[in-house]
């Protein structure tokens, strides 16, 4: 399968449904904070998504998905199923991962909440992770190879000195009218050489590195079939946005207000 190349009536479609995936987070961040269960969380998402932006929240029933969005605590690496009976407490550091459809087309983020008290270990993964994104987002423009994004990032923590590991069985991915097209995007070094595919514009996809501070390895819960677990128990975090490659850069589809790089990057 090749991947789609938007037209500008799609391009406008996949503005506002990034705006309504970023607008979720922002509604929900309030909410997020000791006491709460990740199941409450996913209910005033899903009512938000419904009742407020009349869209679709993506995750329902994909694949047989069970909750309108992801959480993903701790050492949840993704997908982490919301639950009732999982109440965040001080220390916690979670995932929430939302995509959003709306007139048939997906925006899909995610940012990391800090609750409470977080040590210091966990807040600079979370803003490593953060950052790595950005420095895989200023790689892309058209005639960019899609390897770039993975070097962008595996580079930014080498000259951090972070010892952390990239999580490789999981990746970004195409987006538009469906919710994952081609390509797949790989957020790790290649060292057999990687994705020579060239970016064009016109190209929606997302990049999402989760980067854990153990060792890579994770497992899926075999109960579950989704919720993906660092195998050392340490703990991860992602962040992620959807993308426009544009005709001499990038535009971030669903960046939020309080983040650091602008909604339109020109590299060329």
């Amino acid at each position: 399968m090749s991947v789609v190349i938007k037209t500008q009536e799609e391009i406008e479609k996949m503005r506002i449904a990034g705006r309504l995936a970023a607008d979720v987070l922002h509604m929900i961040k309030e909410h997020v904070k000791p006491g709460v269960s990740t199941g409450e969380l996913d209910q005033i998402c899903h009512d938000f998504i419904v009742n407020e932006q009349q869209a679709i929240p993506a995750p329902l029933d994909y694949h047989g998905f069970p909750k309108s969005i992801c959480t993903s605590v701790n050492e949840v690496v993704c997908h982490g199923i919301p639950d009732n009976q999982r109440i965040l407490i001080d220390g916690d550091i979670v995932n929430i991962d939302i995509t959003v459809i709306k007139d048939g087309y997906h925006g899909d983020t995610s940012q990391m909440f800090l609750i409470g008290e977080v040590s210091m270990a966990d807040k600079k993964l979370c803003r490593a992770t953060q950052q790595a994104l950005y420095a895989a987002i200023k790689t892309v423009k058209p005639g960019a190879k899609f390897k770039e994004i993975g070097n962008a990032i595996h580079k930014y923590l080498k000259k951090g000195n972070y010892r952390y590991s990239i999580v490789e069985n999981f990746c970004g991915h195409g987006i538009g009218s469906q919710f994952h097209e081609e390509p797949q995007i790989m957020h790790y070094r290649d060292m057999i050489g990687g994705d020579n595919q060239s970016m064009k514009a016109g190209m929606c996809f997302t990049i999402e590195p989760m980067i854990n501070l153990g060792k890579k390895f994770n497992s899926i819960n075999e109960a579950d079939g989704w919720t993906a677990t660092t195998d050392d128990g340490k703990n991860s975090a992602q962040w992620e946005h959807t993308l426009l490659v544009t005709n001499d850069g990038v535009e971030v589809l669903t960046l939020r207000d309080d983040e650091e790089i602008p909604r339109r990057i020109r590299n060329l």
